[in-house]
């Protein structure tokens, strides 16, 4: 009980409270959006339960891995080297999700671009609910890692990471909903999700072979890209009213019926 009393009068770990929030909420964008995309394609009913299950697995991977910390500090290890490049469970880990989510996102694209006969119905369920859940939970686990790696490397206080990835995990159950409706409303918005898939798979990949990139600039070039499509929707709802208030064009009156009248 006095060391939690010391931390909540220690202003620097407050500030690192704050900072610690904002990145996990930040990291917890990816897998929010992989979900949303995931649990989009289940029929209407089971939706919702999909998308609570798989935030409620990703919160409990994290706590589970802040359980663990010395285990997880030990995955940045190398344990074995290729050429002269040491290579950790850590590195491992992210190339694999790094690779799945590369095959994922080609592969909707795919289906979204040329679709086959059985999958043009509109509002047809293409996945069940246990190949959903299982994709989830490949994914948090990968994100889950680097959450935590994330959080240890920030600080060394155990409930203020506790504190950090609990208001994440519930800043993604409550844009969950809306996000999903959002991303199912818009088709471009889709396309764009799943780029952002491909752009993270990569950046997993890269960081799994030592080469680090700056999270700025990554969510820069995500934030830059929903900037443009919510302009594009914004025109394309302009013209859309433009279109309904012009009204239907004049009747035109046959030749025969005004050459009768004459």
């Amino acid at each position: 009980m006095d060391y939690l009393l010391e931390l909540a009068v220690n202003p620097s770990v407050w500030v690192a409270l704050a900072t610690l929030v904002v990145m996990e909420v930040v990291l917890g964008i990816d897998n929010l959006i992989f979900i949303s995309i995931i649990t989009n394609k289940l029929p209407p009913e089971h939706q919702t339960r999909a998308r609570r299950i798989g935030i409620g697995l990703a919160l409990i991977m994290r706590l589970a891995l802040l359980g663990t910390v010395a285990i997880i500090v030990r995955l940045t290890e190398p344990v074995f080297e290729v050429l002269g490049k040491g290579f950790s469970w850590r590195d491992m880990i992210l190339i694999a999700g790094g690779l799945f989510l590369l095959w994922k996102a080609t592969k909707e694209i795919h289906e979204s671009v040329d679709p086959t006969p059985e999958e043009k119905g509109a509002g047809r369920a293409t996945l069940g609910f246990a190949a959903a859940i299982g994709q989830i939970l490949v994914l948090d686990l990968v994100f889950s890692i680097d959450s935590i790696i994330t959080a240890v490397g920030m600080t060394e206080h155990i409930p203020v990471m506790v504190i950090a990835v609990v208001t994440a995990v519930t800043v993604m159950l409550l844009a969950a909903e809306p996000l999903s409706r959002f991303i199912a409303a818009n088709p471009t918005v889709v396309m764009l999700a799943l780029g952002f898939l491909i752009m993270i798979g990569m950046t997993l990949i890269a960081e799994g072979f030592g080469a680090h990139v700056p999270k700025g600039y990554i969510y820069t070039a995500m934030a830059f890209s929903a900037g443009v499509e919510v302009l594009n929707m914004l025109v394309r709802r302009r013209k859309r009213k433009a279109a309904g208030t012009a009204g239907p064009a004049p009747r035109a009156v046959p030749i025969q019926r005004e050459a009768a009248k004459r």
